[in-house]
């Protein structure tokens, strides 16, 4: 699969969102890099998957109270609250993002040695109850 240079760039905001989201949460949960990592990170989402798929998924009547709590911790970020927003950024995340933790969880399984890591026996149980991935009756 081949990526258009407006993707490439839309991967390049989103990890460095990402990264300057971790630099801010690890120095003390400093406003200024967590606000820059929330504006890089929603400039890059658009331009992987486009504007009117990204609206979509922020929209989508099942996914409300994640978007009303990623945006709102947001806003408390942007209006120096970084801890408080953090915390509520992070639960509309989980609530936006959950249903991709039992496929990121299955992809990450068959990396070469992560997933010989995730395949043993307490880490995989708990990896699993994590994921939200219900266990089989064998």
């Amino acid at each position: 699969m081949w990526l258009s240079d407006g993707q490439k760039i839309g991967i390049a905001l989103v990890a460095f969102g990402i990264f300057f989201q971790f630099l801010g949460i690890m120095l003390f949960f400093d406003g200024p890099l967590l606000a820059l990592g929330n504006i890089l990170f929603l400039s890059g989402l658009p331009l992987i998957i486009g504007p009117t798929k990204t609206f979509y998924f922020f929209s989508r009547k099942e996914k409300w109270r994640g978007t009303l709590c990623f945006f709102g911790g947001i806003l408390l970020v942007f209006f120096k609250r970084p801890i408080i927003g953090i915390i509520i950024e992070f639960v509309g995340f989980i609530g936006l993002f959950g249903s991709f933790f039992p496929v990121i969880l299955q992809a990450l399984r068959q990396a070469p040695f992560i997933g010989t890591f995730l395949s043993l026996p307490y880490i995989r149980g708990a990896a699993d109850r994590l994921a939200g991935v219900r266990q089989s009756a064998v």
